[in-house]
């Protein structure tokens, strides 16, 4: 099929490349313009384009898809169809009625349930078994077009946002193959969605990271793993903001006051509302992620109230 992509991060690089492995022909690439980054602050350009400048597809930047050059321009490849993955834009019902087979999304939820920006997160804090990737088709309203595929993820204990993120952008590649496997032989089957069971993954900001020691040991590991790797979960330790990257929650009843520190030469843990969370990742403001053991090797923190 003729195939324009339309993508931007490390998520949707895996879905590209199956689609270039699959011998489809990527007629264009839209991606987010070139954003600045590092300590250098200098224009990046996104995963999407590297991989499609890599292998020669021609790769468009615009700021909006809503003037009319630009829905000249898309229109003007003749597509099949437009494959969307973590683009970043709202794409206008104009673009959407320009391949001939319409847009599809791989949307990293098992919709309905977990639409808008930050699904993995969302599934993770909340305490979700599993998880997965949805392919669907793209209509104005956001992420409620119908089902076309779903690809299933059970969710561990020990897994952050950063690893389900990883797993899921590998299962869009794999959803993406068998619903264009469908599309091309006729038995694609569209679910619609069920609107009673929507749920909305709001967008995630700083201030909702900073744990709550009161809560249960089993909610403060979720959202450590689930604020991982942005904006990231953080307590404080004398009057610094201490970030925890990763933990995991004891099977043993608490005495102490919520926040108070329980600590040997190389185990970190912390009262909460019913038991212990060990912390065994943290970073400090201007260092280095670090094991608890190491940052323990230079501070006493046993009885100390963190928050």
């Amino acid at each position: 099929m003729k195939i324009i992509f339309a993508g931007t991060p490390e998520f949707a690089v895996p879905s590209l490349q199956k689609l270039i492995d699959l011998g489809h022909n990527i007629c264009a690439v839209y991606t987010q313009p070139d954003r600045p980054a590092g300590r250098g602050q200098h224009l990046q350009p996104s995963p999407v384009k590297v991989l499609a400048l890599a292998n020669s597809i021609p790769v468009l930047q615009p700021l909006t898809l809503k003037t009319d050059d630009e829905l000249e321009t898309l229109k003007n490849f003749n597509a099949d169809l437009m494959v969307v993955v973590a683009y970043g834009m709202i794409l206008p019902q104009t673009v959407l009625d320009a391949p001939r087979l319409g847009c599809i999304n791989g949307h990293g939820s098992l919709l309905p349930r977990w639409r808008g920006a930050a699904p993995i997160q969302r599934a993770v804090i909340e305490g979700d078994k599993e998880t997965g990737v949805t392919i669907m088709q793209i209509v104005k309203k956001l992420d409620a077009g119908d089902m076309l595929h779903k690809e299933i993820y059970k969710i561990k204990s020990s897994d952050t946002s950063a690893n389900v993120h990883d797993e899921l952008s590998k299962l869009s590649a794999i959803g993406l193959e068998k619903v264009l496997l469908q599309i091309e032989n006729g038995s694609l089957n569209a679910e619609p969605q069920n609107e009673n069971l929507v749920t909305y993954a709001a967008k995630l900001n700083k201030e909702e990271a900073v744990i709550d020691w009161t809560q249960s040991a089993e909610t403060v590991v979720r959202r450590i793993h689930g604020f991982n790797p942005w904006p990231v979960a953080y307590t404080f330790y004398n009057g610094l903001n201490m970030k925890i990257w990763d933990a995991e929650f004891l099977q043993e009843p608490s005495n102490l006051p919520a926040g108070q520190a329980r600590c040997t030469h190389k185990t970190l843990d912390v009262a909460t509302g019913n038991s212990f969370v060990r912390i065994q990742e943290l970073q400090m403001p201007n260092g280095k992620r670090m094991s608890a053991a190491a940052f323990l090797a230079a501070h006493d923190l046993n009885g100390v109230k963190l928050g």
